[in-house]
């Protein structure tokens, strides 16, 4: 039986019809195993397994395989390995815990150069890719439950978890108990049972990808997200969707998270050499681009809108998405503003503002954003500004300022929130019509070649 996980990673359980864990019923079933030492390191269980992952869709070069046994097993193999641990006593011979081979790890011996050997890849542990296969066995679940009642620490409710009874629960109680309470507890050897394990999941995931680039916004219409108020949806589109969906469709990923350095309101346009963003792409089933390829996607994003215009759109690691973040608010960007004033000017009254030169202004959260920032009061720096004179109630104003300034509101000065501010600087009443973001000075990702 096949199917879907919610979050779009495949799951699919391998026993259709029993066969594969009833094949050796007529034989006893070991009472430490389980039978998956038995039954799931055969050839014909191996390619069963590489044949849902091969059906799964993803691209792959690599894999890591993760296995999950039922904590219960640990319970068994504990009371094995007491067990010879008395017999080896018996001839004065010692055993210690690290002197055994592990279930799981024997299971990993042998079974991961039959994967790899099946699919035509090597098994590495730190691949993107993971193969994961869940074993169960209903009849002995209970086996770990006496565990609880001793080492009741061991076993406190966590989020997202079924069951108390995880493997790293029953370990940690395990390394707790004294010898003597446990063989009071639970049968060395332990019972056998009626039945083998079974496999209740197969499940494939690939770790994310990160793209990366800078945009251009051309649009005082659009905003950078999906803007939503109250569960409204106010405009049709955004700069994340117009880029996102496109890379959804060609990396065939579950789900995305956009990040950029900065953004821009909703009536800003951002121009230059354009604004950092990168893009987590969750869970993609295809991974690997020629870089032609990544040139002809960002072809496609360009030619699909005329609002946002991409460049130098590339593949990059989670490690270096850190770079557009590093220092953020020391960075500087530059901007272009349209300002009004109701008190007629001329060409002398804003010559002034040329020769300022790194301005401390402290600005208090702006009122348009309390609602989604803490109130605070923050220093920022406009480094300088440079005035064309337009008539005698407009002029355009270059801004060279710190990351994080709140450019309306040193204009218009919010109701005194900003101080200084335009207003206060000329005496007069000053608003701002129009606004462009010039260049965001930050040196990532790297340039590339058209």
């Amino acid at each position: 039986m096949d199917n879907l996980s919610q979050n779009g990673e495949g799951k699919v359980s391998i026993i259709e019809d029993g066969s594969i864990a009833s094949k050796n019923s007529n034989l006893n079933v070991c009472n430490v195993c389980l039978g998956i030492l038995q039954d799931f390191c055969e050839k014909e269980f191996i390619k069963k397994v590489c044949q849902k992952v091969e059906a799964s869709g993803f691209e792959f070069t690599n894999l890591v395989l993760s296995i999950s046994f039922p904590p219960q097993l640990s319970v068994r193999e504990h009371a094995a390995w007491l067990l010879v641990k008395q017999e080896m006593g018996k001839q004065s011979l010692s055993l210690g815990r690290n002197d055994t081979v592990q279930l799981k790890e024997a299971y990993k011996w042998i079974t991961h150069p039959l994967f790899s050997e099946e699919l035509g890849v090597p098994i590495d542990g730190k691949s993107l890719f993971e193969v994961s296969v869940v074993f169960a066995h209903p009849e002995t679940v209970e086996d770990c439950h006496f565990l609880r009642a001793i080492c009741p620490d061991c076993f406190k409710p966590a989020k997202n978890k079924q069951s108390v009874f995880t493997r790293m629960a029953v370990m940690k109680a395990l390394n707790k108990i004294k010898e003597e309470d446990f063989r009071k507890q639970f049968p060395c050897p332990p019972n056998s049972p009626k039945a083998v394990c079974s496999v209740v999941e197969i499940e494939c995931a690939h770790g994310a990808v990160f793209v990366a680039g800078r945009y251009n916004k051309y649009s005082r219409n659009l905003p950078q997200t999906p803007w939503i108020i109250d569960g409204e949806r106010k405009l049709d589109s955004s700069v994340e969707e117009l880029i996102s969906d496109h890379l959804l469709t060609v990396f065939k990923a579950d789900s995305f998270n956009f990040s950029s350095s900065g953004r821009e309101d909703v009536d800003v346009r951002t121009l230059g050499n354009g604004r950092p963003f990168a893009i987590e792409l969750v869970n993609p089933h295809r991974v690997h681009f020629t870089s032609q390829e990544i040139k002809e996607l960002q072809q496609k994003i360009n030619n699909s809108s005329n609002k946002i215009q991409v460049r130098d759109l590339q593949l990059v690691t989670r490690e270096a998405i850190g770079h557009m973040k590093e220092g953020e608010e020391e960075k500087t960007k530059t901007y272009s503003a349209l300002i009004w004033t109701n008190k007629a000017i001329q060409r002398k009254d804003i010559e002034f503002l040329d020769d300022i030169k790194d301005l401390k202004i402290d600005q208090k959260t702006p009122l348009r954003v309390l609602h989604r920032r803490p109130l605070a009061v923050r220093t920022r720096i406009i480094h300088s500004m440079e005035t064309h004179y337009v008539d005698e109630h407009h002029f355009r104003l270059s801004l060279k300022t710190q990351a994080g300034t709140y450019i309306k509101e040193f204009v218009h000065g919010d109701f005194g929130r900003t101080k200084p501010n335009i207003c206060s600087l000329m005496d007069v009443t000053a608003d701002i019509l129009e606004l462009d973001v010039e260049s965001v000075d930050v040196d990532w990702p790297p340039a590339l070649d058209d």
